[in-house]
């Protein structure tokens, strides 16, 4: 059986681990991704890990599959202008790990990795069209047609997260107002909360999404009115997808998605309010399978898609 290591690199935290031609997770490993240093810094730092962990699981390497925020380039297998690592901008991990490790290896964009594992492990399994949405820190999304990845001009991963919603929103890290990002996301959650609290409100200031969460489900006042915002402008979003792809299956995941249950009512209604031209009905939303190790699942499942597969099919 085949055994790969898996790289996911965030823009806090570093995940090695082995995953096998099944999608177990054998081992997981975690280190902070100290994105403002040096590369080469962090070039240790994985290669230490892998090793760590190969040595754990006492398998043999058959290759290393990386996801990565991005922009990354997947056929050169370099880094873009990544925010949350400056320094690294045309850095080449593919290659450096190749040379220590002398195994193949394949990058994505982190959100490309975890719809290829859940559309060969988990919830998209013999679906032909899968739309994976992440809502968390971000609003990323990944799509995965007739067993590929979508991929724009110069290889580009789309940005779903920054398609306007409301042109008068919040404005945004991109440098534009009302992205969908701007609004659904768990630090827009946030932010709506703190703004629209009144003076005697309980350390708004410090709410954290999942905690406003939890205050909704209690009944508090304020917290249902922020999920119900959240399900508005999370529906808006889905409902565009749905119209513009019409998939069989959108996969949600990340932190917000942990309170689905808050959610997906108004979600449903929105989509069946707004998509009446397309079978709105055929397309499933459905949560993520795979858990909390989605992404460094994905990584690895990256090798598999680009070397293990029949002509990059999932």
């Amino acid at each position: 059986m085949k055994t790969v290591a898996a790289v996911d690199i965030g823009g806090t935290k570093i995940a090695v681990g082995m995953v096998d031609e099944n999608g177990r997770l054998l081992c997981r490993l975690e280190a902070p991704t100290q994105g403002y240093g040096p590369y080469l810094h962090a070039l240790e730092r994985v290669t230490s890990m892998l090793e760590e962990a190969v040595g754990r699981t006492g398998t043999e390497l058959a290759g290393i599959g990386i996801g990565s925020t991005g922009p990354v380039y997947p056929f050169t297998g370099e880094f873009g202008d990544v925010n949350f690592f400056p320094q690294w901008r045309g850095q080449n991990l593919v290659r450096d790990l190749e040379k220590r490790f002398h195994v193949s290896a394949a990058i994505e964009n982190d959100a490309d990795a975890a719809a290829l594992a859940e559309a060969g492990w988990g919830a998209g399994q013999q679906k032909s069209r899968l739309v994976y949405v992440t809502i968390g820190t971000g609003i990323g999304a990944g799509i995965v047609f007739d067993g590929q990845v979508y991929r724009g001009v110069d290889q580009a991963h789309p940005e779903i997260g920054h398609h306007v919603i409301d042109p008068s929103g919040p404005l945004c890290d991109c440098g534009f107002h009302g992205c969908w990002e701007s609004l659904a996301s768990g630090p827009a959650i946030s932010a709506w909360t703190k703004k629209n609290a009144p003076p005697n409100y309980p350390r708004a200031s410090e709410l954290t999404a999942q905690q406003i969460c939890e205050l909704a489900r209690a009944g508090d006042e304020l917290a249902l009115r922020a999920a119900e915002r959240e399900a508005y402008y999370l529906g808006l979003g889905l409902a565009n997808l749905v119209a513009m792809f019409v998939p069989d299956t959108i996969v949600l995941s990340g932190s917000v998605m942990k309170s689905a249950e808050l959610f997906l009512p108004t979600i449903r209604k929105i989509i069946a309010g707004s998509c009446r031209f397309v079978p709105y009905d055929r397309t499933e939303l459905a949560l993520a399978s795979l858990g909390d190790d989605t992404n460094l699942i994905g990584a690895g499942r990256v090798w598999f898609y680009r070397f293990a597969t029949a002509a990059g099919r999932v």
